[in-house]
């Protein structure tokens, strides 16, 4: 079974360990890294080199949106955006996707809806695999 390993990133103590709890009952998932802040995720980044990233918005010092924009330019791959703002048509999310954000959940549905987000990240993680690229999921898509 290939693993598809994710490098989660958020201020959050509690998001973080919920990530942890609901991303690990996927047997076909592993969480190789948690960051809390820019320095770290980019550590953790080169050290980890994971397949996917969980990247939360708001965050001390660099924001969400410039990690984000970094790690296109220097890290280039999958990032799903998790934010309570996250809703469809919200500028946030639309800026997100033009920064090259893969795709967008609101982690105020995260519990409830886990199912989607692992299978979002499983999603970016294949289409990643087979073209060799940064996927987007198409808008019908995008939770």
């Amino acid at each position: 079974m290939n693993l598809t390993t994710i490098l989660v990133v958020d201020d959050s103590v509690t998001i973080r360990a919920m990530l942890e709890v609901l991303l690990e009952q996927d047997k076909s998932l592993r969480i190789v890294g948690i960051a809390s802040d820019a320095e770290e995720t980019f550590h953790l980044i080169r050290e980890t080199d994971p397949d996917v990233i969980t990247l939360d918005v708001a965050m001390p010092g660099m924001d969400g949106m410039a990690v984000l924009e970094r790690i296109m330019k220097e890290e280039p791959r999958p990032v799903i955006m998790l934010s309570s703002l996250m809703r469809e048509g919200d500028p946030m999310r639309v800026e997100a996707e033009a920064k090259g954000a893969a795709g967008c959940f609101n982690k105020s549905r995260m519990v409830t809806q886990a199912a989607e987000l692992i299978a979002m990240i499983k999603d970016v993680a294949y289409q990643r695999g087979h073209r060799g690229d940064i996927p987007r999921l198409p808008l019908s898509a995008r939770a």
